[in-house]
């Protein structure tokens, strides 16, 4: 057990920052540690092994949410936690080019997810409704991932890099998705940290 272990969250460019948040292990603040050009977002912790539980993976992606309003973020995993400042700060230090370019990649989008769901007894040309949906939306997103389909009523998992800026168009899109396909339910998802549009291994904690 120690006492000065540090979650992390993810990491965002450099701002001195706290947030009054409902974080991992139940504390209530959370705050940025520094090195040069990035600021992860913490919060302490007294352990660097946390226990997934729903109610911690839920307050991970909580701070995680308060963060996007106003930012953009690189998300950390859940259950990234060190065992003092310097640690943190080695592990910055080491990943900070990789961190840099993701920011830059994702700086001013979200994650938006979209998954059609089959109606009970319904019959779809699933390749055609992907097909119109990618005609509907690729062109408004930064960039599209497909997620696995992991029920045989799921025609498409789709996850959308968006630009704030088109948000409001993107919505009205997949608007036009529900109100056309009576036979699908439409699940639209987000705004998220975008975990499925960086990909940035940590070495050991």
């Amino acid at each position: 057990m120690t006492t000065d272990a540090l979650y992390t969250y993810g990491v965002i460019e450099r701002e001195d920052a706290e947030f009054d948040v409902n974080g991992v292990e139940g504390v209530d603040r959370a705050y940025t540690v520094d090195y040069r050009t990035l600021s992860a977002i913490v919060s302490e912790i007294g352990t660097v092994e946390p226990e997934e539980t729903d109610e911690n993976s839920r307050a991970h992606d909580d701070v995680l949410q308060t963060v996007i309003e106003e930012r953009t973020v690189v998300p950390m995993r859940f259950g990234m936690a060190f065992k003092n400042e310097a640690t943190l700060k080695s592990v910055l230090r080491g990943a900070r080019p990789a961190f840099t370019r993701a920011l830059r990649e994702v700086d001013g989008a979200l994650e938006l997810g979209l998954k059609l769901v089959e109606r009970e007894e319904a019959t779809v040309d699933r390749e055609a409704v992907r097909e119109d949906v990618a005609d509907r939306l690729d062109h408004r997103a930064r960039s599209v991932v497909e997620n696995d389909l992991f029920s045989d009523r799921l025609v498409l998992n789709r996850s959308y890099l968006v630009d704030r800026s088109a948000r409001e168009r993107f919505d009205d899109a997949v608007a036009g998705i529900e109100e056309d396909y009576d036979d699908l339910i439409v699940q639209y998802t987000g705004p998220w940290a975008p975990y499925n549009f960086v990909d940035i291994e940590i070495g050991g904690q």
